[in-house]
């Protein structure tokens, strides 16, 4: 029973994780985004769909993830309406890794390029005629004396620039008309303003020229601002150009993963013949060779050869791993040396490859809550800037400057305002950092997961496969004096190798490993009260715990007092004999990981408070814990128990849990971030918001720093976007001028304009070059919780009369534990009592009732320090 998950856990863990029946979640493609205000627009129209619980939409992967049971038609008409296209991923079909790898291929740059180098090319030549005279020089003769002909080469020109960027037009003017303004609309509107009243200088210089007044319409040369209708225009190209460029960047780790993808496959047919597939044909149950420096095209259970597989793609870890009959094999892993034939148990999208492809995706396209401060600025950032600019054009006329000099402090308003670097600060910094945790083999299922990481105070770790290899292994062979070690073990091998207790395979893998040889015996019996028993050659054999061997033949004190001490150490001692002569002692115990001590000194030094939390008894887990020097160990924990733990250690700040069992999922889900070692259950691997590939713990103090480098990148960008535009808009509207003398060109304000957003794409890059494994930067979190003190609790023995079995003793353990603080040491009805720590302000008179309300005796109670 405590090892099966209660229906209200399970749907937790479900729930967790989005998969109601009536609740999916859908994936869209958006096209004509152009900035955040455009991603704001898109999410608040699809929000309002009937049956859509959440939307989240990704202005850096243009895309859409969207909960709840609204039907396609309706999500992607709310999308229409609101000026943008959408269509559903996929199709309906999973597409290939080829497939998956063209749709993050970087498309836009190309075009833009091509954009920019016309733009440029006209723009030179415009440059020439518009103010070439004002630098010496020269002229065609025909034009020097011409002005007219001079305005309308330029007009002609801008035009020209204009139409090959009229994509920022027909952008801008769309989201105009539905009530949507983005950036392409304050790029258009300033590239308008400037045109028209340039256009309308000419009308006036013609009119000049027609009544003979040549100086007059000299004049209005000055008046032209062609060259600055074109120059924004270039300027915002060459910037979107470098920001499409750096955002393609943004992917690499994506696909990367996706080109580890293996092309074609083996398949081995019922007569032996070797046929070529690709590996998207490969179905569940086919046979596939794998020859030494090949790719495993698929996820798959070996079933003949043996080898050593690097599986560095899926883990980071580069040390190969040996495979034999029985093992699994995973996607895009490289076998190193051996021959292998393999059958396929995972396929297309279900591999552990696809799976972690889809996670890191799935991450990029959700949004961390710090995003949501952006949004709210993005969806009144275009509508405000249009203001500010009209506002600051009517001033600046009312103070009776020129009509030229207060609509160019108008667009400059317009040009410099960048809502593009407030969207991109969050998404960009978000898929590059789940790029590089993907990369070191760390797995991020959301956005929220990623930043939530690096608050976290505590960290509960289980015990049994978490801090521990999960499996015992022989620790101490100690053969009583008389015997060799070599006849200890061949008895050892020879009797345990007819058991299947798991410590029994521990000593037989140990024997084997050795070289020991084993005997057949005889009469096998394995009898309640760990005990073993069998003949060989006429001789009883024993083996099994000190008080069944104890039980049966004398045991030495000497031999008794070294079996204490390896108890003391959390190992398991089991004594062997043969006839009436003990043999010696086997210790047996579930080996501390070597990497445990290290990945918990390193949480210490980030500040973070370390707790294990173990079923196991007090002894063991003490024995454990103070050799990886945990701050606290919380012992006797059943598995419905740990989420209780977990929300008491909650009340003390942000806990994450790690473990990797199906008795850990229900802690998992209850901690603010569950996280799941990558050799667990599935049930765990579900629960938890971030998996660790490398099943190390190294990886979680390198989680906590990826997601805290993360954060720190996005408040940069957020800092300097909302920086950029505080300082930018006043300097474009002319408010230092009287003060400073500061005035803006508008052109120089679309140069800045297009470095924003160019600036914080390459701010989040420079995480690619973060090292997760890296202490010199750790800092210690604010509010670190402090370990208790041997002050601060007590041991109690409580001697109980009235217990007579194991129901007992659980009767008892349920009375004890409604005790905030206490931590079950052991209840036994043999010992009569029960043993506790408990903190020192638990009164005996508190105790006594508990136990005393079960119809039990309490006769004594004595305390002293823990």
């Amino acid at each position: 029973q405590i090892f099966l998950l209660t229906i209200r856990e399970k749907s937790d863990i479900i729930n967790r994780n989005k998969k109601y029946m009536e609740v999916e979640m859908k994936s869209y493609n958006i096209t004509g985004m152009s900035c955040a205000a455009c991603s704001a627009r898109v999410e608040k129209a699809v929000s309002a769909v009937p049956g859509v619980t959440s939307c989240s939409v990704s202005l850096l992967t243009n895309s859409m993830a969207v909960d709840g049971n609204a039907p396609d038609e309706k999500i992607i008409k709310a999308v229409t309406d609101a000026g943008y296209g959408a269509s559903p991923k996929g199709g309906g079909s999973t597409p290939t890794s080829q497939e998956a790898k063209d749709s993050l291929n970087d498309k836009e740059t190309p075009k833009l390029i091509r954009r920019l180098v016309l733009s440029v090319g006209f723009l030179i030549v415009l440059m020439y005629f518009s103010m070439g005279h004002m630098i010496g020089i020269p002229m065609p003769k025909a034009l020097e004396h011409n002005p007219v002909a001079l305005g309308l080469i330029q007009l002609l020109l801008s035009a020209a620039v204009m139409i090959i960027n009229q994509k920022f037009f027909i952008s801008g003017i769309k989201g105009l008309l539905h009530s949507a303004p983005n950036m392409d609309t304050l790029v258009s509107l300033g590239s308008m303003a400037a045109f028209i009243y340039s256009t309308a200088s000419l009308f006036l210089m013609t009119d000049a020229v027609s009544k003979g007044n040549t100086s007059e319409a000299m004049g209005y040369l000055h008046e032209f601002y062609f060259e600055s209708a074109a120059m924004i225009l270039a300027l915002i190209t060459v910037g979107k150009t470098l920001e499409a460029y750096s955002k393609g960047k943004t992917t690499s780790a994506l696909r990367s993963l996706i080109e580890l993808a293996p092309k074609t496959a083996t398949l081995i047919d019922n007569d032996g013949t070797e046929t070529t597939v690709r590996a998207d044909d490969v179905k569940v149950g086919d046979v596939f060779a794998v020859k030494p420096g090949e790719s495993i095209p698929v996820d798959g259970r070996v079933i003949y050869g043996h080898s050593a597989v690097n599986e560095s793609a899926l883990t980071g870890e580069s040390i190969p791993v040996d495979k034999t009959v029985g093992d699994r094999v995973f996607a895009a892993t490289v076998n190193t040396s051996g021959y292998m034939r393999c059958e396929a148990t995972e396929v297309g999208e279900n591999t552990t490859l696809s799976q972690i492809i889809k996670t890191v995706s799935d991450a990029a396209a959700s949004k961390a809550p710090i995003a949501k401060i952006a949004d709210k600025v993005s969806g009144v950032f275009v509508p405000a800037v249009m203001g500010i600019a009209a506002v600051t054009t009517v001033v600046w006329l009312l103070c009776g400057s020129a009509v030229g000099f207060a609509l160019a402090r108008g667009i400059s308003v317009l040009v410099i305002s960048c809502p593009c670097a407030l969207g991109l600060a969050t998404p960009v910094a978000i898929m590059v950092g789940n790029g590089r945790a993907a990369k070191c083999g760390i797995l991020f299922k959301t956005a929220s997961s990623l930043e939530s990481a690096g608050k976290i105070t505590t960290v509960a770790l289980d015990k049994t496969g978490t801090v521990t290899e999960g499996k015992p292994t022989v620790t101490d062979v100690l053969p009583t004096e008389g015997t060799e070690a070599t006849e200890l073990i061949r008895i050892a091998y020879s009797l345990e190798s007819k058991s299947e207790h798991p410590l029994a395979k521990a000593i037989t893998e140990y024997a084997s490993e050795v070289d020991s040889i084993r005997d057949e015996v005889t009469e096998f019996t394995a009898l309640p009260g760990n005990g073993l028993t069998a003949a060989l050659d006429g001789e009883t054999l024993l083996g099994g715990s000190f008080r069944f061997i104890s039980s049966q033949i004398h045991v030495p004190k000497d031999v008794e007092r070294s079996a204490s001490e390896l108890a003391a150490c959390g190992k398991t001692p089991l004594f062997f004999a043969k006839g009436n002569e003990l043999l010696g002692v086997i210790a047996v115990a579930d080996t501390v990981k070597q990497d445990s001590a290290g990945a918990i000194k390193e949480l210490k030094g980030m500040g973070i408070r370390v707790v294990m939390l173990t079923g196991d008894n007090r002894q063991t887990a003490k024995a454990i814990g103070s050799s990886v020097d945990v701050d606290e160990i919380i012992s006797d924990v059943l598995p419905d128990d740990k989420a209780a733990v977990i929300n008491k250690l909650k009340q003390n700040g942000r806990v994450a849990m790690v473990g990797d069992g199906i008795n850990d999922a229900p802690a998992l889900v209850s901690a603010d971030i569950g996280i799941a070692i990558g050799a667990g259950t599935d049930v765990a691997i579900d629960a938890a918001d971030i998996v660790l590939m490398k099943s190390t713990l190294a990886d979680v103090p390198a989680a906590i720093r990826i997601s805290r480098a993360t954060l720190k990148n996005i408040k940069e960008n957020l800092f300097w976007a909302f920086f950029y535009n505080s300082i930018g808009i006043p300097l474009a509207a002319g408010a230092f001028i009287a003060f400073l003398g500061w005035e803006m060109n508008p052109m120089f304000g679309a140069a800045a304009m297009s470095l924003s957003s160019f600036c914080v794409v390459s701010n989040a890059l420079r995480l690619n070059l973060f090292d997760p494994y890296s202490t010199k930067k750790d800092r210690k979190v604010h509010g670190r919780i402090k370990p208790k003190t041997a002050s601060e609790t007590q041991k109690i023995t409580v001697s109980i009369e009235g217990m007579m079995c194991c129901h007992c003793e659980a009767s008892v353990c349920e009375a004890l534990s409604s005790i905030p603080g206490i931590e079950i040491i052991s209840v036994s009805h043999e010992a009569k009592c029960a043993i506790v720590i408990a903190p020192v302000s638990v009164k005996d008179k508190t105790l006594k009732k508990v136990i005393v309300d079960k119809d039990y005796k309490v006769t004594s109670i004595t305390r002293e320090r823990a």
